[in-house]
Parts: structure tokens; C-alpha cells; sequence
């Protein structure tokens, strides 16, 4: 007699080591693009750091009523290395990504605005109109702080995408507990009766 079980012969079959193997492999190879992503954000970050201090006392003399425009490149310096370190420290958590997307991503916009608009005064900051990409480290600075936006928005992204499943996967585990310690406490009630019902015979005799 033949055997009914038949093989694959298309080779597309794997045996279940292979398929956990492969399981375990995605989240290593994600982690990995997330520290790429991490390191690429954050290089981005230092270049517009230093050219923001490096350049600071340029502006030194422009100021305005609360702060003078090299003191504001001296803040967005230390933010921006802030936001650095933050991703290369917490690559897997969004708040990280968000906020060095939103540094990243008010410096391009800023420096895009006072290039081509003359805001004025404004909020008790100087008036930063500068309508030239002439000064040293400007454009470079630009370059840098729109790169870092788009990295930091693809690492936002992919950080989301990661925490959904996590959260489900932790929601399962809450309900599973639940239900177990809820299985437990009926079986612990089930047991009880029935000891209960046992001993009331022995008292009757």
C-alpha cells in the first residue's frame, strides 16, 4: 500500500525550526534599519550643532527684546544635541523620534522662512530676515536640518509601526493572566464544595 501522506515536492514547505528561526530574525533586522535610521538622525543633528555654535557669535549683535539671535543658535545647538542622543539612546521609542523631527524639522522651516520673508521682530526675538545663502555653514546647516527631519519622521514611523504590535501582544498577556487567575479562583471554589460536600455525610453518621 502506498502512504496517503504525501510530501511537498515544490520545495516551498520549511520545518518549524526554520519558521521560528525566521521569526526571531525580522525584529534583529528592524532593530538594526531603527539604529541606522538612529545614527543617520543623529549625525545630522551634530552637523547643524556645530555650525549653530560655531556661527553663534556672528549674530551676537543682533538682538531683540528678550534674546539675541546667537543666543538662539546657541539653544538650538544644545537642543539639537539633545535630540541626538535621545534617538541613539531610545531608538525603539517614538517620543524620541517626535521630538528630534520636531527639532530637526522648526530649524529647516525657520531658517527656509527668514530667508525669503522678512518676518520682522517678532515674540520678543530680533529680526533674523537674512536673504542670502551666503553666510558660512548656512546652507550646510540647512541641508543637514532637512535631512534630519525626513530620517527622524521615517524613524517616528517605523518606532509606531513596532509599538502596535508590542501593545497587542501586552493587552493578550494582561487577558491571558486575567483569565487564568479567574480559572484558578473558580477551581479553587470548586474544590472548597467539594470538600464541603464530603465532610457534611461524616458529620450525619
Amino acid at each position: 500500500m502506498r502512504s496517503t501522506t504525501s510530501q511537498p515536492i515544490d520545495g516551498t514547505s520549511q520545518a518549524p525550526g526554520s519558521r521560528a528561526r525566521s521569526r526571531r530574525s525580522r525584529p534583529s533586522s528592524g532593530l538594526a534599519v531603527a539604529y541606522l535610521l538612529a545614527a543617520a538622525t543623529a549625525a545630522a543633528l551634530i552637523v547643524d550643532a556645530v555650525v549653530h555654535l560655531k556661527d553663534a557669535f556672528f549674530y551676537d549683535a543682533n538682538t531683540g527684546a528678550l534674546i539675541s539671535q546667537g543666543q538662539l543658535f546657541r539653544i538650538q545647538a544644545v537642543v539639537a544635541i539633545v535630540a541626538a542622543l535621545a534617538v541613539l539612546a531610545l531608538p525603539r521609542k517614538w517620543p524620541a523620534w517626535l521630538f528630534a523631527a520636531l527639532v530637526a524639522g522648526s530649524a529647516a522651516a525657520a531658517v527656509v522662512a527668514y530667508t525669503y520673508i522678512d518676518i520682522g521682530p517678532i515674540a520678543g526675538l530680533p529680526n533674523m530676515y537674512e536673504p542670502s545663502w551666503g553666510p558660512p555653514g548656512k546652507l550646510l546647516s540647512a541641508v543637514a536640518e532637512g535631512l534630519g527631519t525626513l530620517l527622524a519622521l521615517a524613524g517616528l514611523g517605523w518606532a509606531l509601526a513596532m509599538h502596535r504590535p508590542a501593545a497587542h501582544a501586552a493587552r493578550a498577556a494582561r487577558a491571558a493572566d486575567a483569565a487564568g487567575a479567574a480559572r484558578e479562583a473558580q477551581e479553587a471554589q470548586l474544590t472548597q464544595a467539594s470538600a464541603e460536600g464530603e465532610a457534611a455525610p461524616r458529620h450525619r453518621r
